[in-house]
């Protein structure tokens, strides 16, 4: 319905963008930003600041997209650096007190100064959209946005050398330890199927209904407000939903929308169970031959039998959960070991 659709005002520091587009060794063509923009909601606001004699060449461009042009003069003799953002700040601000029908803020620019005026939209219950140029982008600003859109990702091939996708940090897993270099040379789609099946356990435990396709894109944007399934070569999340289950990683179910099924674990484990058995083949044996098998050192031993092994794409936090649930579901026996200040393994009755 007409109603439910996103209502955007877009602000855009375009000295920022043209500037980042030109030291890329591209020109800025903003044509492409208000395609993606209009795919996510009506814009009804269209605002962009420079001093307009430096950006005469852009002028026409941004007619065109019916922007409206704010001017800010850079006088002789006269610094004013940050007359352009103070101008957008207290702008976007005026008017999201004014017009509560705004649903949606837009913030082009790579600068970090900016993120204070996001998080003061966002405490204003606003979603706030980023785009920048990823090779002058800031790594605070990204981070505090809801969404955040790379100028180089929406224009494709052929707009400038465009830098290698940022991953995401890895975090410490369930037992404190740092990830490895031999996890983190995993490709882009192991990559991507631990960060869906890490979500989905995610969500699974924190709400007491099924899970669906939509919740889970709507969480990984929280988490890494830069993330889009076109970087790693899917042109909808759907289609990459899709993939994953082909892939035996999730399985869908038709939902109440269309378009939007459920989303669970395979019935079978997905894998999951040759990986529990790999445990227990590697418990019993370390346990046959020097007596105990503590689960200190035990993932490396896993991996010299498989190597890139990882609990994380059966959806575990870390590898002490992983190993708890083996245990529950009795294929090991665990307990705390005192003396020797860690868990010590057995291979179980099964």
């Amino acid at each position: 319905m007409a109603n439910e659709e996103e209502r955007i005002a877009l602000f855009i520091d375009f000295e920022n963008l043209a500037l980042g587009a030109r030291d890329r060794g591209g020109k800025l063509d903003f044509s492409v930003v208000m395609d993606a923009l209009s795919e996510r909601g009506r814009i009804v606001v269209r605002r962009a600041y420079a001093d307009w004699n430096l950006f005469a060449e852009h002028r026409q461009a941004l007619v065109g997209q019916r922007i409206e042009m704010i001017e800010i003069p850079q006088r002789t003799g006269i610094v004013r650096k940050n007359a352009a953002d103070i101008k957008l700040a207290v702008d976007a601000l005026e008017l999201a007190f004014e017009r509560e029908f705004i649903t949606t803020f837009v913030i082009a620019s790579g600068d970090s100064d900016f993120t204070p005026l996001v998080l003061k939209l966002r405490e204003l219950n606003r979603r706030v959209i980023g785009v920048g140029v990823e090779g002058s982008t800031s790594e605070l600003l990204p981070g505090a946005c809801d969404e955040f859109l790379f100028y180089e990702r929406l224009a494709g091939p052929g707009t400038g050398k465009s830098p290698r996708r940022r991953r995401r940090r890895r975090e410490p897993d369930g037992n404190g330890a740092e990830p490895d270099a031999e996890e983190d040379s995993t490709t882009d789609l192991a990559e991507l199927s631990r960060l869906v099946t890490g979500t989905l356990a995610g969500l699974q435990q924190s709400s007491s209904g099924p899970v669906l396709s939509s919740m889970i894109k709507r969480v990984i944007l929280r988490k890494d407000p830069t993330f889009s399934e076109g970087d790693y070569g899917f042109r909808t999340w759907g289609e990459l939903t899709r993939h994953l289950e082909t892939m035996g990683v999730i399985e869908l179910h038709e939902g109440s929308a269309e378009g939007d099924p459920y989303v669970e674990f395979p019935a079978d484990g997905g894998g999951e169970g040759s990986a529990f058995e790999l445990l227990r083949d590697v418990v019993g044996e370390l346990e046959r031959r020097e007596g105990a098998a503590p689960l200190s050192g035990m993932k490396d031993l896993l991996r010299k039998r498989q190597p890139g092994f990882s609990e994380k794409d059966f959806g575990y936090g870390g590898f002490l959960q992983f190993v708890k649930a083996a245990s529950a579901k009795g294929l090991i026996d665990m307990e705390w070991d005192d003396e020797a200040d860690d868990y010590v393994l057995s291979a179980g009755a099964i």
